[in-house]
């Protein structure tokens, strides 16, 4: 039930959630939009509006973690956490090449494309399997990565919504 008494969520901090997710459903698995707020915490219990405190969510998801609490407040933090992480080390590509290599997949690379991903194979987070410039799904590359165990366990784990660390 909304509390109509409540003051409105600030423009720049709805912003900056919002932001923080992309303009997507802050849940990995989701990423729908558009989005709205939810407070982590009911905004009834803290009487307050705060970034720590609010998470951007599709309708959908909002509504099964407000009304029928299929996701629960621990997820939901966790969710909120793994964005701060995610977001501070990983840009978008970044994060699009891992989701992309989930479950083992390979993925072909162009060659001048190398700047994209060298930052994720010097965390050892991926590796090149392949060099050879062969076509890979009708598309000419110079490289073939994949997630390396450590990477393969980060991008399980985010995308489970377990803690990054």
């Amino acid at each position: 039930m909304t509390d109509t008494t409540r003051p409105a969520i600030p423009i720049e901090l709805e912003r900056q959630v919002k932001v923080e997710a992309g303009h997507r459903c802050a849940i990995p698995i989701c990423r729908q939009w558009p989005v709205e707020l939810a407070h982590i915490t009911p905004y009834r219990t803290v009487k307050e509006h705060t970034f720590e405190n609010l998470v951007a969510l599709c309708p959908t998801c909002h509504s099964r973690f407000d009304n029928s609490k299929e996701i629960d407040r621990k997820s939901m933090l966790i969710y909120k956490a793994n964005l701060g992480v995610i977001n501070s080390r990983f840009m978008e590509l970044e994060k699009r090449l891992l989701e992309g290599m989930e479950g083992g997949k390979k993925l072909p690379i162009s060659g001048t494309m190398g700047w994209v991903f060298r930052q994720l194979e010097e965390d050892g987070l991926i590796e090149v399997v392949d060099k050879s410039g062969i076509t890979m799904s009708g598309i000419e590359s110079h490289y073939i990565v994949q997630l390396t165990p450590l990477g393969d366990e980060l991008v399980s784990k985010w995308l489970e919504g377990e803690p990054l660390n």
